[in-house]
């Protein structure tokens, strides 16, 4: 049997070929191009053909003639016509002063982007100015500042978001609205209006699981130290040991600051969990009490807010 493309399947290895799918009657889906305008083409039906995997289109050129092109070819800037008429973009070195949706090219801005290409100066209608390349503005990728996308502002004072309340406007910050909202806890926070109108944040923090407010120091994650943090691949219940069929051991270890520490192998896993209990109070307690005292305001405000959440519950 010939083969035209093979996958294997996740259980076993059994190869099936696409000449398969076809003769079960099973059509492998595609995105459907119907009616697309590239240029002075319009596709008008995929056909039977295939290259490469990728489906054969018929288009019709607005001169009159049809051709068959795969749907990889199918993009501004790659073709524009049947033949007929080469893209009147083509050989221009110069874009100054050619719009392409609200931008008008001002001239090269003198910049490169990281693999040589020159870039662009361009103004929006709206009057801010970009840097963007030949191919993106000749392919319609880019055709605006994106003040487009920009998303309105809504009347949304008085609203409620989970635990938060929105009690004022506060900015626009790095293209994003930003509101200024209370929590029921009684803190108070600015969060941005994708995050509210997503439900990615729902109070100003005192509701979160524990192991998600994490503090760092020297590269070390305070709350990762914690032994009830257990990573879900962990099969032996018992953070840093696990069995070795090879030794026919308990091996116990430690992480710390990116080095793992070898603390030996146990024919009981009881011994194993208390190697690394004695390694973390080490270890870890040290590394702990060092940052407590280093950063004294750390503790204050997470005893502070713990207080004031145990007050929000009563």
């Amino acid at each position: 049997m010939q083969y035209f493309g093979e996958c294997r399947t996740v259980s076993g290895n059994c190869v099936i070929s696409r000449r398969y799918f076809r003769e079960v009657g099973l059509v492998m889906k595609y995105k459907d191009l119907t009616g697309l305008r590239i240029g002075k083409l319009t596709v008008l039906e995929p056909t039977e053909e295939r290259v490469r995997s990728a489906v054969v289109w018929r288009c019709r050129c607005d001169c009159g003639n049809e051709i068959l092109v795969e749907s990889r070819r199918l993009k501004p800037g790659v073709i524009y016509s049947c033949g007929c008429e080469k893209n009147p973009y083509d050989g221009i070195k110069d874009l100054t002063g050619l719009q392409f949706g609200k931008l008008t090219v001002k001239g090269r801005s003198g910049n490169k982007t990281k693999d040589g290409n020159p870039l662009w100066l361009c103004q929006c209608e709206c009057g801010n100015t970009i840097e963007t390349t030949k191919r993106r503005l000749i392919t319609g990728n880019t055709s605006s500042c994106g003040c487009g996308k920009t998303p309105p502002l809504k009347d949304w004072i008085g609203k409620r978001f989970g635990k938060l309340t929105v009690l004022s406007y506060v900015k626009k910050e790095k293209g994003f609205h930003v509101w200024h909202c209370r929590c029921d806890c009684g803190n108070e926070v600015d969060v941005r209006q994708s995050n509210l109108q997503n439900g990615w944040t729902r109070s100003c923090g005192c509701q979160r699981d524990p192991q998600k407010n994490l503090h760092y120091a020297n590269g070390t994650c305070l709350e990762m130290l914690r032994s009830d943090v257990v990573y879900k691949t962990n099969t032996s219940g018992v953070k840093g040991v696990y069995y070795s069929k090879k030794r026919d051991k308990w091996i116990a270890q430690i992480m710390f600051q990116q080095k793992c520490y070898y603390l030996g192998g146990y024919d009981r896993i009881e011994d194993a969990a208390e190697a690394r209990a004695e390694a973390e109070e080490k270890i870890f307690g040290d590394f702990q009490r060092w940052y407590y005292d280093e950063f004294p305001e750390i503790r204050d405000k997470k005893m502070k807010k713990k207080t004031e959440c145990s007050e929000s519950v009563v």
